[in-house]
């Protein structure tokens, strides 16, 4: 009988899904449910330090400036006891690791934030710090330093692991994650994604784009993933993006993922895809002749001397003069 369970960042999760952050995660009740769904871990809502901003900003009055620093610091304060209740509730009703998330761009207010979600009982924190580089006068590694600054900080207030999701927005992820495993973190989720934005060219206005993710989306973070884990290889990784089967859990771990967060998937298939998703896995390992997932992790990743030219080349040509055929 095969063995589902696997660690990771530091946390013991009785199967490899976790539930993505996302309005999925954003009330016990709903955490409760995909607990009961067989979740193996949940990442709340984010949140989100632009929208604490844009709120403050949004009831700031000119004509009463002495207020305006009353007012933002009210907001911070309310959105921020809102998602610690989230954390205590979602606790008291869920067996499995329930993992904070915050999204950042600046090194502000983290600090003292991830210091109340801890005492909250969060079992891990989620940072992610995903913003595009629009500056002409940009100075290149700031983005990359940003991270680093930012983990730096949380860890010096908070003992519970840290795991840092990364956008796909990175010349070389592989020097940034050796650079956060040195510095503390528990794990790495490739990758965040990306709002997607779109053209109404009739109404000549902008308009959201996709929501959800694709299962060709799946090919990014596995390739990161797989040559990743071949390199900087002592740190816990999971897969984010594209995962809408159970063959797609399967490649995951095989790239060298420990776990992998889903999202788009449950919102069209529901909670049900969770407990089809864990099976097929049961089912695939006993047919391998694999007792756990630590016997086949990581056996596709870069590592493997295939896996090198696989994963780090671009193969354009074999791959389109296959095509001609």
């Amino acid at each position: 009988m095969s063995d589902l369970k696997t660690n990771f960042a530091g946390l013991h999760l009785k199967n490899p899904i976790i539930i993505s952050s996302s309005g999925l995660t954003n009330s016990a009740d709903k955490n409760k449910k995909l607990s009961e769904a067989g979740a193996g871990a949940i990442v709340l809502k984010s949140l989100f330090e632009e929208q604490i901003t844009i709120e403050a900003e949004h009831l700031k009055n000119a004509e009463y400036s002495e207020g305006n620093d009353y007012l933002e610091e009210y907001v911070r304060a309310h959105k921020l006891n809102e998602y610690l209740e989230l954390i205590r509730s979602s606790k008291s009703v869920c067996s499995i690791p329930i993992i904070a998330s915050i999204n950042c761009y600046t090194d502000s207010e983290w600090i003292d934030f991830a210091k109340q979600i801890q005492e909250a009982g969060a079992d891990a924190l989620e940072v992610n710090i995903l913003a595009v580089q629009t500056d002409k006068d940009y100075k290149f590694g700031s983005f990359e330093q940003r991270h680093i600054d930012i983990l730096r900080h949380i860890k010096k207030v908070i003992n519970i692991p840290i795991i840092m999701k990364l956008g796909a927005n990175l010349t070389n992820p592989i020097a940034l994650i050796d650079q956060l495993y040195a510095n503390g973190a528990a794990a790495i989720v490739l990758f965040n994604r990306f709002y997607q934005p779109d053209m109404d060219i009739d109404k000549m206005c902008y308009v959201p784009g996709h929501v959800f993710s694709n299962e060709s989306d799946l090919s990014t973070p596995l390739r990161w993933t797989a040559i990743a884990s071949s390199v900087v290889d002592k740190i816990d990784y999971a897969v984010s993006g594209g995962i809408h089967s159970s063959q797609g859990l399967v490649k995951s771990i095989l790239a060298g993922a420990s776990a992998v967060e889903i999202c788009s998937v449950v919102y069209e298939r529901t909670d049900t895809c969770i407990g089809e998703m864990n099976q097929f896995l049961s089912e695939w390992m006993d047919k391998k002749g694999y007792s756990n997932i630590n016997q086949f992790k990581g056996k596709l990743n870069a590592k493997d001397v295939h896996g090198i030219t696989m994963w780090e080349r671009t193969q354009f040509l074999k791959y389109f003069s296959s095509k001609q055929d």
